[in-house]
């Protein structure tokens, strides 16, 4: 291959720099690789910041799966093809849409619809799945006339599943992300970015059901009467423990490769209670494998996970005389308000808690319990949150989950509406709104009361003063009676 060729299907920006090659000498992977390894690292240019690996993918990042702090970037920006890494979304709104017992049925133009020769399970046409089968079929075997089922399923046309997805990823905070099918196959405008694929990657980590399927390592799939074979399926995603790139603390992942994506992969772990999602696009095969763990290897061994109430000081509510009160009626403790004690911020170890900006933003919603929300920033790099929360009483944290591996996945370890692996206790909450609205109406009413007393005891006093006065006067014209002028 041509480095004009190079340029042109690989990818490589032309503000990279690129090995010095002849225009007639063919480059080897190695020389791909040196050159996309050359990229710079944007978050390496942070100073302080834990130094990332020079990785052979064009575009990578590494984000925390629970909050969304970005651990590392190179090119995470930068438009892509997906390949079937597209799969994560369709999959996340097959579990979130629909149940898992629907019945899923292949028409001609799911099962033809497809490129020849690219992955399938040999499902015919008239044939049906349940929805979990259907996805088990998608996450663990990429089965692209299965993935174009399922949008027909939901929206009627792949076409409109599209829609359906682009709306999705816009929710999500995907700002560069355009799909135009449920299954990757290539499409000129079919893109998306390292960013925007980490950001589904999330939304799938906190779904129960996709977890639980996207983290096995195999399913079998039985025969019924609307779909005559039994076949096994086997996860493609070879960082289970025990494959080829097994890595111990590997949770779920999706591969993808095309010609003109090359290799993308999307993969999830967890350790000591951290959740990391990492996504590689545009790697030569081998190399998406190579560069997840060094990325996972760079998160787990350089960054920590500090508890917000264990270190902040400026905004510790305990010490407001304000927020505090010892009546009764509030309950058997102190606080009106508390810091979640959930909250938490993502760090290099050798930044500390200090060494943070920190910005406070207040809610008219307090639907969510949440008087305000308090975000952490370092040098401009937003690392972490945590809500100020109408409440009185403690909250206590579970101690972390187990690390999550191969099909073995623990109840405490899937995200849920708090943090993983922890849950509040002994939380009474309190509606300040209504509170103040009640102590209005009761103010209100003693003010009008006593405006009442007010009014009929000075009519009293008026009335008794008058009669005195009439007394004196007659006292006084009887006195001048006396007198015979």
């Amino acid at each position: 291959m041509m480095l004009g060729t190079f340029l042109t299907v690989y990818g490589v920006s032309a503000i990279s720099p690129v090995i010095p090659v002849y225009a007639d000498e063919p480059l080897t992977r190695d020389d791909i690789n040196a050159a996309r390894s050359s990229i710079p690292v944007a978050t390496n240019e942070i100073d302080g910041w834990a130094k990332g690996p020079a990785i052979n993918s064009e575009s990578a990042v590494l984000m925390d799966a629970d909050s969304g702090v970005i651990l590392y970037d190179k090119n995470m920006d930068v438009q892509h093809f997906p390949a079937s890494t597209t799969k994560v979304m369709t999959c996340l709104l097959a579990a979130e849409l629909c149940s898992m017992d629907e019945v899923v049925s292949f028409s001609s133009e799911a099962v033809n619809g497809i490129d020849p020769g690219s992955s399938n399970v040999g499902i015919d046409i008239g044939q049906t799945l349940t929805m979990e089968e259907a996805i088990y079929c998608v996450m663990l075997a990429s089965a692209n006339e299965v993935a174009s089922a399922i949008a027909e399923h939901i929206s009627g046309s792949t076409e409109e599943f599209a829609k359906l997805m682009n709306e999705r990823a816009r929710e999500l905070g995907c700002t560069s992300t355009n799909f135009c099918n449920a299954n990757g196959l290539p499409n000129d405008e079919h893109l998306t970015t390292a960013h925007d694929l980490a950001l589904i990657a999330c939304a799938f980590n906190q779904n129960d059901t996709c977890r639980r399927i996207a983290s096995s390592k195999s399913y079998t799939v039985n025969a019924t009467p609307t779909q005559p074979d039994t076949f096994t399926l086997y996860n493609h995603h070879q960082m289970f423990p025990g494959f080829n790139y097994g890595y111990d603390y590997f949770v779920w992942g999706k591969t993808g490769y095309t010609n003109v994506a090359r290799s993308t992969l999307v993969t999830a772990a967890e350790k000591d209670g951290i959740n990391l999602v990492a996504v590689v696009m545009k790697a030569e095969p081998g190399s998406q494998y190579t560069d997840t763990r060094d990325l996972f290897d760079y998160g787990f061994q350089n960054f920590q996970k500090l508890y917000i109430t264990d270190n902040e000081t400026k905004f510790n509510l305990k010490t407001s005389d304000f927020f505090n009160t010892n009546n009764t009626f509030f309950g058997n403790t102190e606080a009106l308000l508390s810091l979640d004690p959930t909250g938490y911020v993502l760090l290099p170890k050798t930044i500390s808690f200090e060494d943070l900006d920190s910005e406070i933003s207040y809610s008219d919603d307090i639907s969510d319990r949440s008087a305000a929300t308090i975000n952490y920033s370092y040098k401009g790099n937003f690392v972490g949150s945590t809500n100020v929360l109408m409440s009185i009483g403690a909250a206590e944290r579970e101690p972390f989950s187990n690390a999550v591996s191969g099909n073995e996945i623990s109840e405490n370890s899937v995200s849920s509406t708090n943090a993983p692996g922890f849950q509040t206790r002994g939380m009474i909450y309190i509606r300040i709104k209504n509170l103040l609205l009640y102590s209005g109406i009761v103010i209100g009413s003693l003010l009008l009361i006593i405006f009442i007393v007010f009014m009929i005891h000075n009519y009293l006093l008026s009335d008794i003063h008058k009669r005195h006065k009439i007394k004196r006067d007659r006292r006084y014209s009887s006195e001048f009676d006396k007198f015979d002028f």
